[in-house]
């Protein structure tokens, strides 16, 4: 429990306006995006600058106070979730661009920075920021970060780990780091910057990032393909890449979501099919022309149902932005969205399909699958209502023996949104308990106390007897 000699001393460092410790004011920070998870943090803080946040967490840190760091709450695995109460440090505040260096391709940006407005700024620059999380919109740069956010552009630019060239941040005692720079090349030391990409908050709390800028591309053509069974647009995406063409985006979704994405913008999407790829290729000119006759020429092979050319720039965007809705689409039809993110290699696309089927008719539920074919990561979704009893049941069951069938095929049970509060046991059962161990020696050396994000990713070896699976599925107790 915080003490008022704690607060008193937050509120002299920040400011009381940056400070909040009455309930009412707590209940929307012990919520993200993951369904069934709350915890009501103790207080919250808005810190503006590295300053502020060093003074947060020394407080925290002489308190013995959990720490969780937060950006706008989109996480999608409990990652921001203030599972044992503490202090949540809210970097919203911290959402100022420090610099686009044209001369070096690199732009640092504060924490608090929302995704899509550090690609807008480098664009009218002339330059190109290339992961793109479906949140975009509203997510922040230090949380893609510490989730290690992919995108709809994954397949060909790579996630955000791939971006990052250097970050600042501070450590469980309050104490300041900075690891990484603007040279192209530095194998000087441990490479604590990849260490920290990916760490969910869990080793430092990330408060600046540069990254790496490209050229864009200078031409782009836009396809939909509709298809009227799911296995041959799986069979479509392995035969491209075999081609050796990379498109920029190669996006899935089955009948369900084509449904409730047409239900949500109405833009014509045929009801009738089973599966619909998008698929862009992007790059010079006469490289553009040569992949799109050739990502035309296998959808004829494999024969498509269909398939359609965007007309102009204005089409393909609009194309895309109902490829980004699938999620909010699919959450207007019941009460409760359990979205995963299974990833296998791309030539086991057809085979995990044909599991999700199989699966969902064993346990009978509504389910609708999309995502990113081109990486293999897809997100089936159980459409579903937390107050029915018996139907959380069959859900959790769904995915703990689909999450089975995943790693027999070698793959991941996370490939963008990480593993937080959802997907420890998940985890645990992929890397196994030596894989944990290192990890958990990890974490002791950069948070001896374990105040920073406890309880997420992994759980302590003497807890284990009391996970419940279905903490993997979001369901809190």
């Amino acid at each position: 429990m915080i003490s008022q000699t704690a607060i008193h001393h937050l509120v002299e460092k920040l400011g009381a306006k940056n400070v909040l410790f009455e309930k009412e004011d707590l209940l929307v920070y012990g919520y993200d995006s993951t369904p069934g998870v709350h915890h009501l943090p103790e207080v919250v803080v808005f810190p503006s600058s590295n300053d502020e946040v060093c003074a947060a967490l020394e407080i925290a840190h002489r308190e013995g106070l959990p720490i969780v760091p937060r950006g706008s709450g989109t996480g999608l695995s409990g990652g921001s979730v203030p599972a044992e109460g503490g202090m949540v440090v809210c970097l919203s505040r911290m959402n100022r661009i420090l610099e686009i260096d044209e001369e070096n391709l690199t732009a640092t940006a504060q924490a608090g920075v929302v995704t899509l407005d550090l690609f807008n700024a480098v664009a009218a620059k002339g330059l190109f920021y290339p992961p793109d999380p479906g949140s975009q919109k509203i997510s922040t740069i230090g949380g893609n970060v510490a989730e290690d956010a992919g995108g709809l552009r994954g397949l060909k630019y790579g996630v955000t780990r791939d971006y990052v060239m250097a970050l600042s941040g501070v450590l469980a005692d309050g104490s300041f780091i900075r690891t990484g720079g603007k040279s192209v090349k530095d194998v000087a030391g441990y490479s604590l910057r990849d260490l920290l990409v990916g760490s969910e908050g869990t080793l430092a709390i990330i408060t600046e990032v540069t990254v790496k800028l490209i050229p864009p591309p200078k031409d782009k053509r836009t396809f939909l393909a509709y298809f009227s069974d799911i296995r041959t647009a799986g069979a479509a995406v392995s035969k491209i890449i075999a081609a050796k063409i990379i498109p920029s985006t190669m996006e899935i979704m089955d009948r369900t979501t084509i449904n409730c994405i047409e239900d949500y913008v109405n833009i014509g999407l045929p009801r009738e099919m089973a599966a619909m790829l998008l698929i862009e290729v992007d790059g010079h000119p006469a490289m553009v022309a040569e992949e799109a006759a050739g990502v035309q020429a296998i959808l004829e092979e494999v024969r498509a149902a269909e398939v359609h050319i965007a007309r102009d720039a204005e089409h393909a965007n609009q194309l895309a932005a109902a490829r980004r809705t699938a999620l909010s689409a699919l959450a207007r039809v019941s009460p409760t969205t359990l979205l995963e993110d299974a990833t296998v290699p791309r030539s086991c696309l057809a085979e995990t399909f044909d599991e999700i089927e199989r699966l969902r008719v064993k346990y009978r539920l509504n389910v609708g699958t999309f995502g990113h074919a081109g990486d293999g990561n897809l997100h089936p979704t159980v459409l579903c209502d937390e107050r029915n009893h018996d139907e959380m049941a069959r859900a959790h069951a769904f995915y703990n023996e689909l999450y089975e069938k995943v790693l027999q095929l070698g793959g991941t049970v996370s490939g963008e949104h990480g593993i937080g509060l959802a997907k420890k046991e998940y985890l645990r059962r992929q890397i196994g308990p030596g894989g944990v161990a290192v990890m958990r020696r990890i974490k002791q050396a950069f948070d001896p106390q374990g105040i920073l994000n406890p309880g997420k990713i992994f759980t302590d070896d003497e807890q284990c007897a009391d996970v419940r699976i279905e903490e993997g599925f979001r369901v809190s107790r």
